[in-house]
């Protein structure tokens, strides 16, 4: 009598079907839909196992999914059996045991823990074979089997499409991963090479670091640019590349000049993600959680007023460090699109780098910012308005930001922000060090809203301008933008012989349903000796005063002293195109000639109702 089958896992969370393929079916994969089925490994091919004898053979290819950044960080993590080990546990089952029930569990580190995930090893296929990720051997399955694993963690395969190589290899080995250029390289050395030469000392500084971290090359080459490009990993006794596009087992250069087969190191575009999951020289971590509240922590960057509110940390380092802080978003929503790379326009301060499309709708604009203060009780406000230690070059939509410095023992203040005031989200905040630090987070202290700045005391002529900022008008944000121009400008005028003036200048903004902009104002004088250039012109030179950064506040206001001449008062948003209406109210202190007295009132008030007492 024949044994009954064996009833096999059907993982109902990330089912054999199109909901598990496909998100939004914006990516070539949709033009598959049809003919992509699902089977398991035995019904691929005979005798499947999860790992190759020879690790030759387990090496990485690429099928019809985007996702060779993801596969540029799988094959890096062949290099540690203990990462790998980490990711897809000892013990799993075999399709020939007694205990194979269809199921495979490995670990993916998510937001500072590892989290187990248990698929089914029903693979999607096309013409009965693999139609994603493979190994070297077909029978081989444990890549296939972890891509499912992470499909499943981004909820379908389509999810994958396009990404960063230092995110999978975070998420695959919970270290902190670098992205470097040969530009990086060659500037930290401190050297300004011939072509050519800063390529073999790149290669030189690789080959010291492949023994402690991962490394992973991306590069974009002409003909497959369009596609995403191509992902290399190191290998393990060469400074050559192998490609995980094309399942090849090695580079080798090509004498001939044109030949389109060139060294990932042979120019400068090409990006590396470094991981340094290794304890050898970073061997002490910390990490805490945070979160930016609306209205409460989520202060925006150093140019809005609101920034010392932003979650604040204290970093005790005991001993001479070198010391890594890294701030790792939690994603929202998760989108689809290509990643490439656009500037936003450069402000005073900050910067904005967006990646285009994927990571921009999944994450914010984040900074870290790092001072060194003498003791844990100080002045916040006199801390924060110093220059930092450290501090990111600008706000970057990664999901993760860090800083590498080297530290001296003491105290240091953490504050990480996202560009935007108000903006939510949460975080992690990662300490990686190679001598012993602590990390703990600074309670928050109530504070009451500032008061009113008073007008000091004198007669004052005051003068109220009404204006507006209007789309696509007068709507010009600040200097940062090129249409800053286009804002309102309102006359100012001292006349001649009364010297200097004190004046008052304050801009109040009318708040729609108790949200402001952040505003500001700039003071332009126009030149003696005629009409001067217009407004336009005007506005490009430098100001003699202004009312920034820009807050978000009802009113903002500036006290100075102005001598005899004309000038121009110019109000904005930070932002252009943000509408709203707002006074500007000039007063002006009017400096008269005190005169003396000596009448006494107050005897003849009493004398007077005395009299009319008596009468009564």
């Amino acid at each position: 009598m024949r044994a009954p089958a064996r009833e096999l896992f059907r993982d109902a969370a990330f089912p054999a079907t199109d909901s598990s393929l496909f998100s939004s079916f914006s990516t070539p994969l949709a033009r598959f839909r049809e003919d992509i089925t699902w089977r398991r490994p035995q019904e691929i091919c005979a005798t499947p196992q999860l790992f190759a004898d020879n690790p030759q053979e387990g090496q990485v290819k690429q099928g019809l999914l985007g996702d060779c950044w993801l596969l540029c960080a799988c094959a890096a993590l062949q290099k540690s059996q203990h990462l790998l080990n980490q990711v897809i546990p000892p013990g799993q089952p075999s399709w020939l045991d007694q205990t194979y029930r269809g199921a495979f569990t490995f670990r993916v580190w998510q937001f500072g823990r590892w989290v187990e995930v248990t698929v089914d090893d029903r693979l999607p296929c096309l013409a009965g074979r693999l139609c994603f990720s493979r190994c070297q051997r077909a029978d081989v399955f444990w890549l296939p089997l972890l891509e499912k694993v992470y499909a499943k963690v981004h909820g379908s395969y389509e999810h994958l499409w396009a990404g960063q190589v230092a995110d999978a290899l975070v998420d695959l080995t919970g270290g902190l991963a670098e992205r470097w250029t040969l530009k990086d390289l060659a500037r930290a050395s401190g050297h300004q090479d011939r072509p050519g030469n800063s390529e073999h000392r790149a290669c030189r500084q690789l080959l010291g670091l492949k023994d402690r971290c991962l490394i992973s090359c991306a590069v974009l080459s002409p003909r497959e640019g369009a596609k995403g490009g191509t992902c290399w990993t190191p290998r393990m006794r060469r400074s050559c590349f192998r490609n995980s596009r094309k399942g090849s087992s090695g580079w080798r250069r090509r004498n001939s000049s044109r030949s389109s087969m060139r060294s990932p190191l042979a120019t400068r575009s090409r990006r590396l993600a470094i991981c340094r999951a290794s304890t050898q020289v970073l061997r002490h971590t910390q990490e805490l959680p945070g979160a930016w509240v609306e209205g409460q922590s989520a202060g925006g960057c150093r140019n809005n007023s609101g920034f010392p509110s932003n979650p604040k940390f204290w970093l005790r380092v005991s001993e001479p460090s070198e010391v890594y802080v890294a701030v790792l978003q939690r994603p929202r929503v998760r989108t689809l699109g290509r990643a490439g790379w656009a500037q936003a326009p450069a402000g005073n301060d900050h910067a904005v780098w967006s990646p285009v499309g994927f990571p921009s709708k999944d994450y914010q604009a984040v900074g870290l910012h790092i001072w060194k203060v003498e003791k844990q009780r100080v002045s916040l406000p006199r801390v924060l308005s110093s220059p930092p230690v450290a501090g990111t070059v600008c706000h970057a939509y990664d999901r993760e930001v860090h800083l590498r410095c080297e530290l001296a023992p003491g105290y240091y203040l953490a504050v990480p922000s996202t560009f935007l005031k108000d903006v939510p989200g949460k975080f992690l905040l990662r300490v990686f060090s190679s001598g012993r630090v602590s990390l703990s987070a600074v309670k928050p202290v109530a504070q009451s809203p500032a008061p009113r700045e008073a007008l000091p005391l004198g007669e004052w002529e005051t003068v109220r301008l009404r204006g507006s900022w209007r789309l696509g008008q007068t709507a010009g944000g600040s200097r940062n933008f090129a249409s800053y121009p286009t804002n309102p400008c309102f006359p100012l005028s001292v006349p001649e012989g009364t010297g200097p003036r004190c004046i008052r200048i304050a801009l109040q903004q009318d708040c729609q349903d108790g949200k402001c902009h952040p505003i500001g104002f700039h003071v332009f004088q126009v030149p003696p000796g005629g009409r001067g250039p217009g407004a336009p012109s005007l506005l490009l030179q430098e100001p003699l005063l202004s009312c920034v950064p820009h807050r978000y506040a009802q009113e903002v206001s500036r006290l100075c002293h102005l001598p005899a001449g004309s000038y121009r008062i110019v109000p904005s948003t930070y932002l252009p195109d943000l509408e709203g209406v707002f006074t500007v109210t000039i007063a002006t202190r009017i400096d008269r000639r005190s005169i003396h007295s000596q009448e006494a009132l107050g005897q003849l008030l009493q004398e007077a109702s005395f009299m009319a007492v008596m009468k009564t």
